[in-house]
């Protein structure tokens, strides 16, 4: 969530929304595009013109298969992003055991004094 929030450099964040932004009307255009090109290539078939049901199919063929390509060569590219954005952005606390030989005054000297948590941060 955070690398959503913050992706990194401006043109990163844009080609991210704008990829989300043509998933999200690409996705339901190559749907009912498919759909109906199958629906015309049925129809051509029951007055038997399979000649244009044949030109259909090979268009809903070639429709998803430009849609699946652009969906991975896509979701490979934004993956690959938050893979170098998640080396460099990493928070790391380390914890110390308590030592039963120092006193607390020592222990706060030392900075061993337990941190105050966040609820994004892991403990390593």
């Amino acid at each position: 969530l955070q690398w959503l929030r913050n992706p990194g450099p401006q043109h990163e964040r844009r080609t991210l929304f704008g990829d989300m932004v043509c998933f999200l009307f690409i996705t339901p255009l190559a749907t009912i595009s498919g759909w109906l090109c199958l629906r015309g290539a049925v129809d051509h078939l029951h007055f038997s013109s399979r000649l244009e049901a044949v030109g259909l199919i090979a268009l809903t063929v070639a429709l998803f298969t430009i849609y699946l390509f652009w969906t991975l060569v896509s979701f490979r590219y934004h993956c690959r992003l938050y893979n170098e954005w998640r080396q460099t952005n990493q928070r790391v606390i380390l914890l110390t055991p308590k030592s039963a030989n120092v006193p607390s005054t020592q222990q706060s000297l030392l900075g061993l004094q337990p941190p105050k948590r966040n609820s994004k941060e892991t403990i390593v």
